[in-house]
């Protein structure tokens, strides 16, 4: 969906927001999920308050590295991250996630410092979309 709203760090899309991990948490955060597949460097986990962290949302250890990050591979990236979510446990994962912001704001939480060009985007943007 395209009705997103920025603000420094901060993507918000109706109850699900995207923040990096090192960000203060916030009461508007609700439920804070870390959507990494790797823990984030020199960050302690009690530090993170997270809800949970949940490694299936996240790409695969094979795409992130093809991906590096390098915006020109980005709609590559974004059109395989999405047939990754698509497969049996990512999808499950999609569930759930669905399910705590039936429940409340979302927060997913990622370490990546360019949220625009990151999964989180693409997931947020699958996570709008429904089933």
């Amino acid at each position: 969906m395209s009705a997103k709203s920025r603000k420094g760090d901060v993507s918000t899309v109706g109850d699900l927001r995207v923040r990096r991990v090192y960000e203060s948490p916030e009461p508007a955060d609700g439920a804070r999920v870390l959507v990494d597949r790797l823990w984030p460097r020199g960050l302690a986990k009690e530090d993170a308050r997270l809800t949970e962290w949940c490694k299936d949302a996240a790409p695969s250890s094979e795409l992130r590295r093809w991906y590096g990050h390098e915006e020109g591979r980005f709609e590559e990236f974004a059109a395989r991250y999405r047939g990754e979510l698509a497969e049996d446990r990512p999808r499950a994962a999609l569930r759930h996630l669905r399910e705590l912001a039936a429940d409340g704001p979302l927060t997913l939480l990622t370490a990546t410092k360019e949220l625009s060009v990151s999964h989180v985007t693409v997931l947020l943007e699958v996570l709008r979309e429904g089933d």
